[in-house]
């Protein structure tokens, strides 16, 4: 069984080779898609009865590992060292330096590798993490899923 809980966050980056407008800093209103499989929990009396995970839960696990940090901060890539710079200058500024350019392939890569041991076997039920989305715009995205 499939489930997915979908979260936004607004956050800022830049592309810094890009050819066109993307090469300006500049933000963006994210939504991530977290797809899990596992077995629908069957314990009588569980509170999880019915359900693969507790989309409470889907959402608890996403903020604390991924969202919280991103969310409201620049995604900056390590190797763009006039902005990694400027942003060193900015008192109490949310930035989160990646080792890739935070394309949004590359941020769905990144998000799958740090979401992935947080909600494997959480319930004991074959949990695993599926795919991550990462919407960059309503109308583009980037899917990162388990290889078969």
């Amino acid at each position: 069984m499939l489930i997915t809980r979908r979260l936004e966050f607004d956050a800022g980056h830049r592309i810094p080779n890009h050819a066109s407008q993307c090469k300006h800093l500049h933000g963006h209103r994210y939504a991530i898609e977290i797809t899990l499989s596992g077995d629908i929990i069957t314990a009588e009396g569980q509170s999880e009865q019915g359900m693969v995970m507790d989309f409470s839960d889907v959402k608890r696990i996403a903020r604390e590992q991924l969202v919280d940090a991103w969310d409201h901060a620049f995604l900056a890539y390590r190797g763009d060292k006039p902005v990694c710079d400027f942003l060193a200058t900015l008192t109490d500024h949310k930035t989160i330096i990646l080792e890739l350019v935070p394309t949004v392939e590359n941020l769905a890569h990144i998000a799958f590798d740090i979401l992935d041991p947080a909600y494997r076997d959480t319930y004991g039920n074959q949990l695993r993490l599926k795919q991550v989305r990462i919407y960059e715009t309503p109308n583009n995205w980037a899917d990162c899923r388990q290889p078969e």
